[in-house]
């Protein structure tokens, strides 16, 4: 684990808390404009996203698709995870000009940080700390060994029973990666179904597929009760029914991590389990002096591609430039198969904020694509603003959902007219031509706001 050593009670013109991926890419952008820059990291540089979350999971589900022996699967995996050790991250960071502090930060006071007992100064501080595994207090759960999504997707351990506790993103991923290499997976999520945040048929089509794959759905239960038993581990849950398994994965979701940051020497207050609080130019809001936070620690858009894009927002305004973020349309991913995929509002928040909404979907099954792929599972439904006639929302359950929805997103964020996005024209044949009988719809009902003001 490489890096500058850095120097005792130094003044940096910027100290950024966390190296993840937020906060590797703020130190270095700052450090290639000629700042002297601190990063502070008590585990590896480049965080969660490349060791134990992002990469590894896609390189597993990548091999499940591929029918790929779990040892080929796990080797590829930590092949391209550069075997969770971070010299390369450390020495990208030393080559920009990056002085690493290894240890755990702790803000002192205003422009004073302390890092395992010794302090140093700043000028600016980036908070990047990201978020931790939240762990439901569920009776006999700590007395028994558990995963988390960390341990999932570092260890060579293939279960034999496998109990998923959360049926999210992350749950019903590591759910298709491990009954793809046989493993006796079941899910239990105590909503009635899957995905709850995003649009109800995106829950269903997972639901289907995860079946497809063995999963054991459970459904509108939650876990009661853990215990150790001679087999194995039982799970007693709130319907009255059981589970036996050899391992209990949890994936209910994750905090911000906060604790013990020293916030409050700076002012700044943080409900538990909440964020911390920034405007729209990623400021920290009540701290004194220049504090900045991006990433998964505002508890905004937790993704690694939303942590790149408020890096990129702090550090235009800490090089004294004015940007705010715009969190309309950063894109919500599961990578199973089908890939579910989201952007904007959803149907359950447009109902909370008063947003009359205009739907229009279609089935993937209508399209050659389909027939080609002989896979006609999946949907996508768009949602528009009626008094705005613009696009808000959209979802997606399909084959590489992820790749065919990027317009959308794009059509949202420029607030691209109805009428405009219903005259593009779609390869033939993709699944991107779903895309225009429901965009016809919607401009035959809704139009443009040009149009009807003229």
């Amino acid at each position: 684990m490489g890096g500058r050593t850095g120097e005792l009670n130094h003044h940096y013109d910027a100290v950024v808390l966390g190296g993840g991926t937020a906060g590797e890419r703020i130190a270095a952008g700052l450090a290639r404009a000629g700042r002297d820059v601190a990063l502070i990291e008590d585990r590896l540089v480049g965080g969660l996203s490349p060791y134990f979350a992002c990469v590894p999971s896609k390189s597993l589900l990548l091999s499940a698709r591929r029918g790929e022996p779990w040892e080929l699967a796990v080797a590829r995996r930590d092949g391209l995870t550069g075997g969770r050790t971070d010299d390369r991250a450390a020495a990208r960071m030393a080559e920009a000009g990056v002085t690493i502090l290894r240890g755990r930060g702790r803000i002192s006071g205003p422009g004073r940080v302390e890092v395992d007992g010794t302090e140093h100064g700043y000028g600016e501080l980036v908070l990047s700390t990201g978020s931790e595994p939240v762990i439901p207090p569920v009776d006999g759960l700590a007395d028994v060994p558990l995963w988390t999504s960390d341990d999932a997707l570092t260890v060579p351990d293939l279960p034999r029973r496998l109990a998923v506790l959360g049926g999210g993103p992350v749950g019903c991923e590591l759910a298709q990666v491990y009954a793809s290499f046989g493993s006796h997976v079941a899910v239990v999520e105590a909503s009635g179904r899957l995905l709850t945040t995003e649009a109800p048929f995106a829950g269903d089509v997972l639901a289907d597929a995860l079946r497809r794959t063995g999963v054991d759905l459970r459904l509108g239960a939650d876990v009661a009760q853990v215990e150790r038993k001679e087999s194995g581990l039982r799970l007693w849950l709130s319907d009255g029914g059981t589970l036996d398994a050899d391992r209990i994965l949890v994936a209910a979701g994750r905090r911000p991590r906060t604790a013990g940051l020293g916030l409050e020497t700076l002012g700044v207050t943080v409900s538990p389990g909440q964020g911390v609080p920034v405007d729209e130019t990623c400021r920290v809001l009540g701290a004194e002096g220049g504090v900045w936070a991006a990433g998964d620690v505002t508890g905004i858009a937790r993704t690694t591609h939303a942590a790149r894009y408020q890096a990129d927002v702090v550090l235009t305004n800490v090089l004294e430039g004015r940007r705010e973020a715009d969190y309309r349309a950063v894109p919500r991913v599961v990578y199973t198969t089908p890939t579910v995929y989201a952007v904007g509002i959803t149907p359950g928040q447009a109902a909370e904020l008063g947003i009359d909404l205009d739907i229009a979907g279609y089935d993937l099954a209508a399209t050659a694509r389909a027939a080609v792929e002989a896979d006609d599972r999946g949907r996508v439904e768009l949602y528009a603003d009626r008094s705005r006639g613009l696009l808000i929302g959209a979802a997606a359950a399909g084959l590489h959902a992820e790749e065919w929805m990027s317009e959308i997103a794009l059509a949202i964020r420029a607030e691209t007219p109805l009428s405009l996005l219903a005259d593009v024209v779609h390869a033939f044949p993709t699944y991107g031509e779903s895309l225009e009988a429901p965009l016809r719809e919607l401009a035959g009902r809704l139009g443009t706001p040009e149009e009807e003001a003229g």
